[in-house]
Order: C-alpha cells, then structure tokens, then sequence
C-alpha cells in the first residue's frame, strides 16, 4: 500500500486537497495529512476548516519521513508553505531519494524554490506564470519523471486520478475513476 503525506497550510485550496485524497484513499492508499501548524485544524482559502492526522511537528519529532509521494496543494496557503524550511527540506529528501513529488496550482513554486523544477517539464496556476516561466499552460496534468503537477482546483479530479495511476496502476485509476462515475 503506497504511502502519501499531504502537508496542509491554512489557506490551501480545498478542492486540490479533498479531491486527491479521497480518489487515492479509494484506491487503497495510507494517506496522512499533517498541519502546517501547531494545530490538527487547518482552514482552506474558502473557510473550509479540515481536522489533520497530525501535525508537521509531531510528525517530523518521530524520526525521518519516509512515504512514496510527498503531496503539496496550493492555493494562498502555498506561501507558507514556501517559507517553511522543514517544507524544503522533505522535498529534498523526497527528490533525493527518487520518490514521488506532486504539486499542484501554485504549490509548484515550493519545487521551484528547492531548485527541482529546472530542465523539467510541469504545469502550474497562471498566477505564478511569472515565476515559473517554463509552465506548460495548455497541460492539465504534467509527468516528468517522478514529478507530477498539476494546473489548479478545476484540474484536481484529473490529478487525483494521475496519482493513483503513478501509485498503483493504469487499470486501479480506470477502476477509481468508474466508481466515481468519470
């Protein structure tokens, strides 16, 4: 069963957050959600407020991560989620080990910053086209070796299905996507 963590800020676009979890937890994924914060709620850009698994800190205090696929939705929370070194330092991990990456919106800025996204193919929000220059706009879903992205919350259905493609199988995404009537 294929470990993800999702790390969650306040103010995280909902639909980039709820849509892929649920389609990966139907396919049989361990996914855990850790806050950003020093507490289990966390509330998204449009006052959705989500209670979390555990947080980052209490996470991090068991020892290394180590999941398949590090998942980071966008949306205003993504700035903090750039300015959060502990955030850098699992993507590096993550890159390092040759795990899977996955970000969405404007959460690709956060692999930008690592210095992951140069030579690579991906996608992103328009409202950080400006820093991302190479983003493929015309893309919904971009793979690029062990990196997925992904263009924003209209595009999350299709990510989500990306993810438990990549994570288990073409047939279990067709299956996900069958029993959600896609």
């Amino acid at each position: 069963m294929p470990k993800v963590l999702a790390i969650l800020a306040d103010g995280f676009e909902e639909i980039e957050v709820t849509t892929p979890i649920d389609l990966l937890r139907r396919a049989g994924a361990e996914v855990t959600t850790a806050a950003l914060g020093e507490g289990i709620h966390v509330t998204g850009r449009n006052g959705i407020t989500l209670h979390a698994d555990t947080t980052l800190t209490m996470l991090l205090a068991q020892g290394p991560v180590d999941v398949d696929c590090l998942f980071l939705p966008g949306g205003p929370g993504t700035a903090r989620l750039r300015a959060d070194s502990r955030v850098r330092d699992l993507v590096l991990r993550q890159a390092s080990a040759n795990r899977w990456l996955t970000a969405i919106c404007a959460a690709p800025t956060v692999l930008h910053d690592a210095g992951l996204l140069e030579g690579r193919r991906y996608t992103a929000h328009f409202s950080v086209a400006s820093e991302l220059t190479a983003i493929l706009p015309g893309e919904r879903v971009v793979v690029d070796g062990n990196l997925i992205t992904s263009r924003g919350a209209g595009t999350a259905l299709d990510f989500g299905l990306m993810l438990v493609e990549k994570l288990f199988s073409p047939g279990k995404s067709r299956e996900v996507a069958e029993s959600i009537c896609r």
